[in-house]
């Protein structure tokens, strides 16, 4: 029997440091250039990885990031936040459990804004989990709605996700971004439907709110969502919009998306310079982090190749004979194992350069297999047990939120996670048809 190649030994090695507690974009660097000696030497090993940093600073779409985070951060510290889940609360809080069906279109609305994966769970989780506790909502209702609506981030554009996706496949982003509208869609519909018969069967996990609140003239109510809902929404659809028209790339879509969201805080009053300096803190520092785990993963799937890890992997691949099919939900569930261990980032850079020459030999479309993968890493996302959105709901959740009843809130989401995938499985043109249209 042949030795195993090298490549072999990178991924165990990578997951021991992470385990260890090492950063994960440092761990990635780290076994990168420890493996990387073998094959370049020492002398040159240095010289040869940096050329995939050059490879990742030259890469045009990837200064989308830190002007989508930008926005993000603007719109999270201002006071829109507050005005968009009032005007909510107005038009959906006489529904069963309407105050969660307020928390989860915020949601929607504001993974829009932002395309942060967490920000708008603690964004929205601030201003809804006190007013749902307020009116005694059942904690795992509260815990499955903020953290099912904070991981809408993940699919609905524009996505920081779609965004590094396309990159490392080479995908169009207007098309990646084109074609998870309708699933996120779909998404929402579900989560909203399952609150509405949730709440309807069982009224007492969200009892109704004296109606005296909601008690305005219409012109009024209207007046309000004039003011608060349209300014936010124009602002998204001039920035997803530009994108999925041709009108703008998508740098120059985030860069108008960075401005409107600061005009909109002059507009509002909210602006100040300390808030300003905030958000520019925050893009840094969250930009970094991010860029910094590309490198990273850049480096260890180039790495994983020169050392005989293609080959390795095709040989895997061919021995379990799986067919198309089967190799799809290989593909599916290595993605959904690595989310719940690894941040999506990585996740992404490691898998998807491996699996995407198995792709067209298999008939499988790339677009539709990526709109399949950002599903499964939204899904990893809120899936019990080492469930991302729960660390995050812990940092803002009241004291007396128990973790088991954290976990009971998502199971009925990650259902429709789930089904949303199942939908788009057997009906690719979900995903497929906007693309096209918009070609």
């Amino acid at each position: 029997m042949s030795a195993l190649p090298l490549a072999a030994w990178m991924f165990p090695a990578a997951m021991t440091l992470i385990f260890l507690g090492m950063p994960v974009s440092l761990s990635l660097i780290v076994i990168a250039v420890g493996f990387s000696i073998p094959f370049f030497g020492i002398d040159l090993a240095g010289l040869q990885l940096y050329r995939f940093v050059g490879s990742v600073a030259n890469n045009y779409a990837l200064a989308a990031v830190p002007l989508f985070i930008f926005m993000g951060a603007v719109l999270e510290n201002s006071g829109i936040g507050r005005r968009v889940f009032e005007v909510m609360k107005l038009w959906l809080g006489r529904l069963p459990g309407g105050l969660a069906l307020a928390a989860m279109s915020m949601c929607a609305i504001f993974a829009a804004g932002t395309g942060i994966v967490g920000a708008v769970e603690v964004m929205v989780g601030l201003l809804a989990i006190p007013a749902m506790v307020a009116n005694k909502y059942e904690k795992s209702l509260i815990s499955g709605t903020i953290c099912a609506g904070g991981s809408l981030g993940t699919i609905i554009p524009p996505s920081i996700v779609v965004i590094i996706y396309a990159s490392v496949a080479q995908i169009p982003v207007g098309d990646v971004l084109a074609a998870v509208i309708i699933p996120s869609g779909i998404m929402v519909a579900l989560f909203i439907g399952w609150i509405l018969l949730y709440c309807t069967i069982r009224p007492q996990a969200a009892p109704r709110i004296d109606p005296s609140e909601f008690d305005m003239p219409l012109s009024e109510k209207l007046k309000l969502t004039l003011v608060a809902l349209i300014p936010p929404l124009l602002l998204i659809v001039a920035v997803v919009g530009s994108i999925l028209a041709g009108i703008a790339a998508v740098t120059e879509a985030a860069g108008v998306g960075a401005a409107g969201a600061v005009l909109l805080n002059i507009i509002y009053r909210d602006f100040t310079w300390k808030g300003l300096w905030g958000a520019a803190y925050k893009t840094v520092v969250i930009t970094s982090m991010i860029l910094l785990i590309v490198v990273g993963g850049t480096m260890f799937t180039s790495v994983f190749r020169l050392q005989g890890g293609g080959t390795l992997v095709t040989d895997l691949v061919h021995a379990l004979d799986l067919g198309p099919t089967g190799l799809l939900f290989l593909f599916l569930g290595i993605v959904f194992l690595m989310g719940a261990l690894l941040d999506w980032v990585s996740v992404v850079l490691i898998c998807i350069p491996l699996f995407m020459p198995f792709l067209a030999p298999a008939g499988i479309d790339p677009l539709w297999f990526a709109i399949l993968v950002i599903i499964m890493i939204q899904t990893s996302y809120v899936t019990p047990p080492m469930a991302p959105s729960i660390f995050y709901l812990r940092g803002i959740a009241p004291p007396d939120f128990r973790t088991l009843e954290m976990y009971k809130g998502v199971v009925p989401f990650v259902a429709c996670q789930l089904l949303t995938g199942a939908v788009v499985y057997f009906w690719p043109a979900l995903a497929l048809w906007l693309p096209v249209v918009l070609r």
